[in-house]
């Protein structure tokens, strides 16, 4: 098949049109194309008012040599490319332990998903519940202010990402197409077909449930082990080599071979693994706060006329100002018609995060407005305690803890008030949708003072792309510190740790990703070194 891309036509166009315009690109004649399927679907909303759509289709013609060579100097018509997923290796019989991963988010269900395909029986350990316990847990804390610190939005089956936007795009580097890997899973295990094309899939929080579900379903089913509120609390390691891994309950679980598959927030695993001597280092992250708009602005000014249109959905926006103070401002996690939510998992302590559902149809627009950080910045000698940014979080959640009413409300500000320092007494016209609730304050103390001088400079320039930015009555809630892990565990080219044969550190715990699809990604990938150290051993 050849593989045609950018092919603009109008928004709202005939369904025959698409079909046409493939027709004129191959320069043939109708006869000649026997089929065409759609690889990705997006748009181009460069001239409000004017927003086309952009396909890029694979055909099957009856004279397809001819035509490729007819078209060899045309950038955009080439032979589409094999995206089909290939299984690196196959478990030989009488293996005498079977690898272990360690966390039941994205990335830790796709890699035990894939040895469970080649055969190699994973167990698969999760500190927190099952999705749907931990979904009433989590609405415990929205609802009531009860925080479970096992079972929340971070922990538990799913991870942090079953309550979130459900972005399924990233912009990693991925020439073995283990992406589209996931996303045939995904749809495997219910998700909507439209994430196979168009060009910013997503899932939401409901449809991730039953999809996360399937997916454990077919883990077992293959001869997989998963284990709910089964939390890893020690290594077993001899001579720098995993020789298992003990649970709080004082089980010791025998394996040579262990998939860090952590989270990002699972910290007291951080603190064991630095006592046990594992490399790692502190790393580079941003804190930030979450702006919250009514969606309806966002999408005229990002469609303008068209703004509504069912093809194009809820607006987005990605936006970054680099300040007078060589700091850079930068929007992440833009949630369109969604919601703030509390998402810490330490008592205690303030943190926000983004979510939508699938149909992204609430009123409010928010994303978060974050600042990058450096090891320079944290408390302490980075150098020596790469936990320090850990520390550098945990000062922050607890001061938007403190600000907030220590009651898990969140500290809230008017985007009018924070610009001009003063705190806000109430809402205006945009309601914070932040559950348990707001504290209305001054934010100011709630980040460090960089942090805060950032930002009020990025509004403003914001507001220069997207008129209404910076209105006097949108809202900013604090703090959102979780953008990434503030460390990696360093690994080697063979994705083992640096100094610990076995110990397969992966996704965003790790370091190694950012968001939902990356961290599956990320899964995939040391599945496939996993499953071919194990093979290397039998034999």
């Amino acid at each position: 098949m050849l593989r045609l891309t950018e092919l603009k036509l109008p928004l709202g166009h005939a369904e025959s049109a698409l079909r046409e315009a493939i027709l004129r690109r191959l320069g043939i004649p109708e006869h000649e194309l026997i089929r065409f399927d759609i690889h990705r679907r997006g748009y181009d909303a460069r001239k409000r008012g004017h927003i086309a759509l952009v396909y890029t289709v694979d055909v099957e013609l009856t004279r397809e040599e001819a035509v490729r060579k007819r078209l060899a100097g045309d950038k955009h018509v080439a032979v589409t490319p094999d995206m089909a997923y290939k299984f690196v290796a196959r478990a030989p019989e009488g293996l005498p332990t079977r690898p272990v991963v360690i966390g039941a988010g994205p990335c830790g269900l796709l890699a035990s998903l894939v040895l469970a395909q080649m055969g190699f029986k994973p167990v698969m350990l999760e500190r927190g519940k099952t999705v749907r316990e931990r979904t009433k847990d989590t609405w415990g804390l929205w609802r009531q202010g009860k925080l479970n610190p096992e079972s929340n939005v971070q922990f538990g089956e799913g991870g942090a990402g079953t309550f979130s936007d459900g972005k399924l795009y990233s912009q990693i580097k991925d020439p073995h197409h283990h992406g589209r890997k996931v996303l045939e899973e995904f749809v495997k295990a219910g998700a909507p077909e439209e994430i196979l094309y168009v060009s910013k899939p997503h899932i939401g929080t409901f449809k991730l449930v039953s999809m996360v579900e399937h997916m454990r379903e077919t883990i077992t089913a293959l001869g997989g082990e998963i284990r709910f509120q089964s939390k890893v609390t020690d290594l077993d390691i001899i001579d720098r080599q995993v020789r298992g891994v003990v649970l709080e309950n004082g089980e010791r679980i025998a394996t040579e071979h262990v998939i860090l598959a952590l989270g990002h927030s699972a910290r007291d695993t951080f603190e064991m693994l630095h006592r046990r001597g594992v490399f790692m280092e502190p790393k580079p992250f941003s804190v930030g706060l979450r702006i919250e708009h009514p969606q309806s602005i966002i999408d005229r000014c990002r469609f303008g006329a068209q703004a509504g249109d069912a093809l194009l959905g809820a607006a987005d926006y990605k936006l970054v100002h680099h300040a007078s103070n060589g700091r850079s401002a930068y929007s992440f996690c833009m949630c369109p018609g969604g919601t703030v939510v509390a998402a810490t998992s330490e008592e205690g302590r303030v943190v926000t995060n983004g979510m939508s559902q699938y149909s992204r149809n609430e009123r409010n627009a928010n994303a978060a407005i974050v600042v990058g950080i450096t090891p320079a910045d944290f408390p302490g000698d980075a150098q020596t305690n790469p936990l320090a940014g850990v520390d550098f979080q945990r000062r922050w959640e607890a001061a938007a803890f403190e600000v907030g009413g220590r009651s898990y409300a969140a500290p809230a500000q008017k985007v009018g008030d924070f610009l001009a320092g003063r705190p806000s007494t109430g809402p205006g016209t945009v309601i914070p949708s932040y559950t348990p609730g707001v504290h209305w304050t001054d934010l100011s103390t709630c980040l460090p003072d960089y942090v805060i001088a950032t930002i009020r400079e990025a509004i403003p320039a914001f507001d220069k792309q997207i008129r209404g930015f910076a209105m006097d009555d949108a809202v900013l809630t604090g703090v959102e510190t979780r953008t990434s892990s503030p460390l990696r565990i360093t690994r080697g080219d063979d994705r083992q740790s640096r100094n610990t044969r076995g110990l397969y550190p992966a996704g965003e715990g790790a370091g190694y990703a950012g968001g939902i699809l990356s961290a599956a990604v990320d899964g995939i990938q040391v599945a496939e070194a996993v499953a071919l150290s194990l093979v290397g051993k039998a034999a």
